[in-house]
């Protein structure tokens, strides 16, 4: 069993508090990514479900924006959990969060459940006490607050009260750059059979032409180029924006959220 959060609450104050109450309430090894946004959430749940390959374990991922569209839900996003194989993933549900999990076709629908409707089941099935209702209902910190509850609940195989909700209501992945890694390679959104890349030939992206290479070793010495990388979910890998040597990132200027195509 693991425990992976994937969360934009990066201080070393909220990295300490998430992982010591998933460690208390769920018990297993936890790993933490700290993400800047929702794009950036949805690649890491990919990579992460398709390292646990459906065995037991949680995937928590929380990004909330409390501005802007996090308007209009009454304390930010509500959560949903799914499973895939064997896997629990507890997670925010607005903006492309879960936008990958739909483009991979991981699952039909996700259990949407409501905060203070949860945590007053949470109170009947005297896993929590009555004082605590107010202070998880209205936290500002509910990956803190409430997530790591509702979790040991779900693996307790607790009924947990929820509704339906159709995987065909997530945002669509856009065709950008999710992630840049520590050598400056951009991961994008992007499967090779979106835009028909093949070895050898040249793709028009928004930030120039890049040629196709198979792996990053085929590209030649100080090049640019584009390969498939190494994430994704089972046999479907995304494309990498790369440099043989350099860091593509910064070579182009290219961050998460950036739409390549």
């Amino acid at each position: 069993m693991f425990t992976t959060i994937i969360n934009d609450c990066t201080d070393q104050n909220a990295l300490a508090r998430q992982a010591t109450r998933a460690l208390t309430l769920i018990g297993y090894s936890t790993a933490i990514v700290g993400i800047e946004n929702d794009l950036e959430a949805s690649g890491n749940l990919i990579d992460i479900l398709g390292a646990s390959e459906g065995k037991s374990g949680v995937v928590i991922a929380n990004v909330a924006p409390r501005h802007g569209r996090g308007k209009k839900w009454p304390n930010g996003t509500p959560f949903g959990y799914f499973y895939v194989g064997k896997t629990l993933v507890v997670s925010t549900i607005d903006g492309y969060c879960l936008s990958l999990v739909k483009k991979f076709g991981l699952v039909k629908s996700i259990n949407l459940m409501d905060v203070p409707e949860v945590v007053g089941h949470m109170i009947k099935q005297g896993y929590i006490n009555e004082n605590l209702r107010d202070l998880i209902v209205n936290s500002q910190f509910r990956s803190y607050d409430f997530v790591p509850r509702v979790t040991k609940l779900l693996l307790d195989k607790v009924n947990i009260p929820s509704k339906e909700y159709s995987i065909s209501n997530i945002e669509d992945a856009p065709r950008a750059i999710w992630w840049v890694d520590n050598f400056g390679n951009c991961k994008t959104t992007v499967l090779p059979k979106d835009v028909g890349f093949e070895p050898g030939k040249t793709l028009q992206t928004k930030a120039g032409k890049f040629h196709c290479y198979p792996r990053l070793k085929d590209v030649p010495n100080q090049k640019p180029g584009i390969i498939v990388g190494s994430s994704g979910f089972g046999t479907k890998q995304f494309l990498e924006l790369v440099i043989q040597g350099k860091n593509a990132g910064k070579e182009f200027g290219l961050t998460s959220g950036y739409h390549i195509f």
